[in-house]
């Protein structure tokens, strides 16, 4: 019977991942299709076969390509963020955008953007730095013998509404040239180009690579620091490592999406319903899903309301905020 048990659980695990990449594969081929050109399906095939009419190709080139693998890679490090956080931290509540680590790198890469604007390569690395900080601020401020899961919220709530309202000081101390920025702060994905995918790509790489190589880590993190330790596992020095990774997979997003929340809330709690805790296949479902969520949800915010886009971000509140809102309430009453 247990032998039975684990074989339906590995084939649902296997089921999940291919499903995972059947939706991201047709996700993104809707993503490109789908605008105010209208471009049919086999006329895509055609362009990238170099058979196609010289305007299509540029639509797709120029326009929809770019665009669709900045959601992809923003989609894949949210939701492997917000992942392998609420793995070390072993608290389903734990997310980039709530916790405060979305903020900072937003503020961050806000100042460099209005600060010196020629500098736009480095926008993730400034999102990066932003990010641990806030990092660092939330965990020093839930410590109590431990992570505290609720003192984790609501120091990352304070250090959100913090670096908010640096982010809004900015606009006013900057407002001859907060225009460019306003989009960006409601995340989404308007003006994505190669140079946007030249930005965040390098970074994805390794944030994703170094994502899906620690799975064993997290696993063992699982079990508690003394059987970690014993499993060769450095319990803390692997949490600053995995922080660090968690971080920069959040700032490479921000870079290039903006404040797009919820993402990495989600996708890793609906995974874990489906496929269970273990990292080996979680972080990959987490990576493919988050990537399809976001895309979706730019799909929609930009078509719903034809010819006027909403900012994916305002979108995903929407669909996120409740979300968060009924985890948290569970999550209070296992304390009450």
């Amino acid at each position: 019977m247990t032998k039975a048990i684990q074989d339906r659980r590995e084939m649902i695990r296997w089921a999940t991942l291919f499903a995972g990449v059947v939706f991201l594969f047709l996700a993104m081929l809707f993503a490109v299709a789908i605008g105010a050109v209208h471009i049919p399906i086999t006329d895509i095939f055609k362009s990238f076969a170099g058979k196609g009419d010289i305007e299509t190709f540029r639509i797709i080139y120029t326009l929809r390509l770019p665009r669709v693998l900045c959601a992809t890679l923003a989609g894949a490090n949210l939701a492997l963020s917000g992942c392998i956080l609420q793995g070390i931290l072993r608290n389903p509540l734990a997310d980039p955008g709530i916790i405060g680590i979305s903020a900072g790198a937003g503020l961050a890469a806000m100042f460099l953007m209005l600060v010196a604007p020629t500098l736009t390569a480095f926008v993730p690395m400034a999102a990066f730095g932003g990010a641990i900080a806030a990092a660092v601020i939330v965990f020093a401020l839930s410590w109590n013998r431990g992570i505290n899961p609720l003192r984790l919220v609501l120091a990352g709530v304070a250090v959100a509404a913090f670096f908010g309202g640096g982010m809004t000081a900015l606009s006013v101390f900057f407002s001859d040239r907060i225009q460019g920025t306003v989009a960006w702060l409601a995340g989404g994905f308007a003006g994505s180009s190669w140079e946007y995918v030249r930005m965040i790509f390098p970074y994805s790489l390794i944030g994703i690579v170094g994502a899906l190589c620690s799975f064993r880590q997290l696993n063992a993190l699982q079990l508690g620091d003394e059987v970690a330790k014993t499993l060769g596992v450095h319990a803390e020095r692997t949490r600053t490592i995995l922080v660090a990774l968690a971080a920069l997979l959040a700032a490479s997003a921000v870079s290039v999406a903006g404040l797009l929340g919820f993402v990495g809330l989600i996708i890793p709690h609906v995974m874990r319903l489906l496929m269970g805790s273990d990292f080996e296949t979680l972080l990959p479902a987490s990576a493919l899903f988050g990537a399809v969520l976001v895309l979706v949800a730019d799909i929609v915010a930009r078509t719903l309301l034809s010819p006027m886009e909403i900012p994916v971000g305002i979108f995903m509140s929407f669909v996120g905020a409740p979300f968060f809102l009924y985890l948290l309430k569970r999550r209070m009453n296992k304390y009450e």
